[in-house]
């Protein structure tokens, strides 16, 4: 990859996030994709990430795999319930500025636990197991609170909260960022959001 190419824009990128995960759907890699010492070389005096992605920290949820991407190809940030902090609009902040990077995905997953373990918390009123977790789930509850107190049982509320709190998120980068949102307004940046299924390992871009 030519580490001094222009970035594409937020249509082309998002087009080549979907491709990408079909080829990973099928089992399926690029050659690109695989790396190596070229590439890594390449690579070593500067970076142009065609893309941004917030995701969540799980193990299973790994951002470069889910969409046949190689070495410099996304500027990925994780952090457990892909929530938005000062640190993490930072990051997305630097990404876009710096780079010209006009995408900028936030992706949850199916059977989250840091949205299992909110929705456990406001249901029975149990403290998280440290101040730092609870920000986490401090975080995460308000987008998800009308739901778990809409009366579902279960597995039911699970699904919908995990959309919710993605939208939340990408709704924060939206709007609570002047950097981005004056690119977003000039037309060079958008903010979707996606969920990735662990049992199907198909991505679903939901709020676009």
């Amino acid at each position: 990859m030519d580490s001094n190419r222009h970035p594409v824009n937020h249509t082309q990128a998002l087009e080549r996030l979907k491709q990408g995960n079909v080829r990973f759907t099928t089992n399926v890699r690029s050659i690109e994709s695989l790396g190596g010492k070229q590439q890594r070389e390449a690579l070593v005096g500067g970076q142009k990430p065609f893309a941004i992605v917030l995701s969540c920290s799980d193990s299973r949820a790994p951002s470069e795999l889910l969409f046949d991407c190689g070495l410099g190809d996304l500027f990925v940030v994780r952090v457990a319930g892909n929530v938005v902090a000062p640190t993490i609009v930072g990051s997305v902040e630097f990404a876009a500025a710096t780079f010209g990077t006009e995408l900028i995905v936030v992706m949850g997953h199916t059977r989250c636990g840091a949205v299992v373990a909110t929705v456990d918390a406001l249901r029975s009123g149990r403290g998280a197991i440290s101040e730092n977790v609870r920000d986490i789930v401090d975080r995460i509850a308000p987008g998800v609170a009308e739901l778990v107190n809409g009366g579902k049982n279960g597995e039911d509320v699970i699904g919908p909260a995990i959309r919710a709190n993605v939208r939340v998120s990408a709704n924060h980068l939206r709007h609570g960022s002047r950097v981005l949102e004056e690119r977003i307004a000039a037309g060079r940046l958008a903010v979707v959001g996606a969920e990735y299924s662990l049992e199907t390992g198909e991505v679903d871009f939901f709020d676009v």
